[in-house]
Formats: C-alpha cells, structure tokens, sequence
C-alpha cells in the first residue's frame, strides 16, 4: 500500500465508524448528565415531585452533600460496605468456577470449543429476573435444593434458603454473572501461544509449573478484563437481593437503596446522589484497570 492510499484508507474506516462511536457516545454522555440533572436539581416541596436541573449554573449540591456525608459516617456506609462485600466474595467466586471454565474450553476442548462457547452465551438468552425467579423456586423450603441436601443427610430437615442469608445473595450473584467472567477470560487464554506451553514443557517443568509460570501470568489482563466486566454490573444489581431474600434488609445492598429512593419514596435526588457516588468508586476501579493493562503492555513490549 502506498503512503498516500492508507490515509484514504484510514479516513474510509473513520468515517465508517462514526456513526456507532457518535451512537454510543451519546446515549453514554446523556443518561450521566440526566442523573446529573436529577442530582443537583430540586425536589417540589408540595407535590415532592423530582425537579430536574438542566442548567449547570443553577445546580443545587445540598442534597448531594448530604447524602455524601451519610455515606462516610451514617447507614449508608453499612450498605456500601455490605455490597462490596458481597462483590468481592463473588468474585473469588466466580474466578474459582470460571478459571477452569474458560482454561478448559480455550485449552482443551478443540473439538467441543464452538458447543461449550455456545452453552455459555446461552445464559444471555434469558432474561436475568427469569433466572432468578428459578432460583426461588430452587430454594424454597420445598424446592429440590433442600430435597437432595436432605437425601445426602447434610441436613435433618428443610432449609430456609430465602430468610435474608449472605450466602444466598452471593450464590446467586455469582450464579448471575460468572458468564461475564469467563468469557473475557477465554478470550485471553486463547490468545496464549501453544509454543511457550511446549517450550516450558521441553525445559522439564511438570503441568503445574507450566501453569504458574507461564499460563497464569499470560493471563492476567484477561483477569483484570473479567473482574471488571463482572464487578460494574455486580455492584449496581439489585435483582439478587430482592428475589432471593425477599429484600431482607440484612441483604441490603447499594442498588436496592438506589431502587427505593428513585421508586418508592419522595427523596429521588438522594437515588440520583447514591447513583452518582457508586460510578465515582467504579470510575476509580476502571482507571485502575487501564493503568494496570498499560503497565503490563508495555513491560510486555520491552
């Protein structure tokens, strides 16, 4: 290709491109500044109807300031740290089902690589709340869950699964979104060159040590990829807690206060503040990944 045929090139794909892009970022940039508008905007004292603030100039940062110091030092806190919580343990565990998921369909299962991907997605297809709503009837007094415990003897008599128990809601997260956690994770262990793997092996080092020195640390990137994938829905979810707790306040977690405040209550403009200070914790999470994958790009380039 000539010098002056690939900007031609370049400007054919950019201008290709600009519809999706402008798409994209439009309905990105204007859901943020409408929470944005609701936040600092104003709630009528008569009707207690939100009062959005289109006007950066008139915006009005009371409410948000408040419910930032409720945050730091009131109920709140409890919540936010409840969610994290839970987030966190999900995503142990879902690195703990979904590593050998994806090592196992990128690595070794040639033959059957295209059936498991599909069986993968497949959880796409359905609808997050149907699925949970399965879980209810699993986990019901009389479901199958306490059935086969009872069978093995683990338990004497039924369980009460949905009595606002921790476990519940982590099972159910990791249940929920271990999908978005192997699929970026696959496609990092594909990508891993096969001769790297023989070269190791030809060294003398056993499977194990193959992995550890050199599977593990190739796949890094697709680690940090997955858990961020899985933690920004994660974190907002508010689906696990009210289906499979019946919204125990013992549960609670940040979405679910999100939810009450915009939906059932007259304080819409604490639900837009708590909205705005979760993506400010996950803004901090997302520049942490890019810094992280940049550092490891350019070790790598070295």
């Amino acid at each position: 290709m000539t010098a002056a045929a690939r900007p031609r090139r370049q400007g054919f794909w950019a201008l290709f491109a600009f519809p999706g892009v402008a798409w994209l970022t439009l309905f990105f940039l204007v859901p943020i500044y409408a929470v944005l508008a609701a936040a600092f905007g104003r709630t009528d004292p008569l009707l207690r109807i939100l009062q959005p603030q289109w006007n950066p100039l008139d915006w009005d940062f009371a409410v948000f300031r408040n419910v930032v110091d409720r945050v730091f030092t009131d109920d709140l806190w409890k919540v936010f740290r409840r969610t994290f919580s839970f987030v966190f343990l999900a995503l142990l565990g879902c690195c703990l089902v979904g590593y050998p998921v994806a090592y196992y369909v990128a690595r070794k299962a040639s033959r059957w690589r295209g059936v498991l991907l599909a069986a993968l997605v497949l959880p796409f297809w359905i609808s997050y709340l149907m699925r949970m709503l399965a879980w209810v009837n699993l986990l019901q007094t009389d479901g199958y869950v306490n059935r086969v415990l009872e069978w093995l003897h683990i338990f004497s008599g039924p369980r009460n699964w949905l009595d606002g128990d921790w476990p519940t809601v982590v099972i159910g997260l990791i249940y929920g979104y271990v999908p978005f956690f192997i699929l970026p994770l696959y496609a990092a262990l594909e990508r891993i060159d096969g001769r790297l793997l023989e070269a190791g092996r030809d060294l003398g080092a056993n499977a194990f040590a193959t992995f550890m020195r050199i599977t593990l640390p190739l796949s890094v990137p697709g680690l940090l990829a997955a858990s961020v994938t899985t933690i920004l829905p994660m974190s907002g979810d508010y689906y696990t807690n009210t289906y499979l707790t019946s919204g125990s306040p013992r549960t609670e977690m940040v979405g679910n206060q999100i939810e009450f405040y915009l939906r059932g209550s007259s304080q819409p403009q604490t639900g837009a503040s708590l909205v705005l200070i979760l993506m400010a914790f996950l803004f901090v999470l997302m520049v942490y990944y890019l810094v992280s994958t940049i550092r490891i790009q350019r070790a790598a380039d070295r």
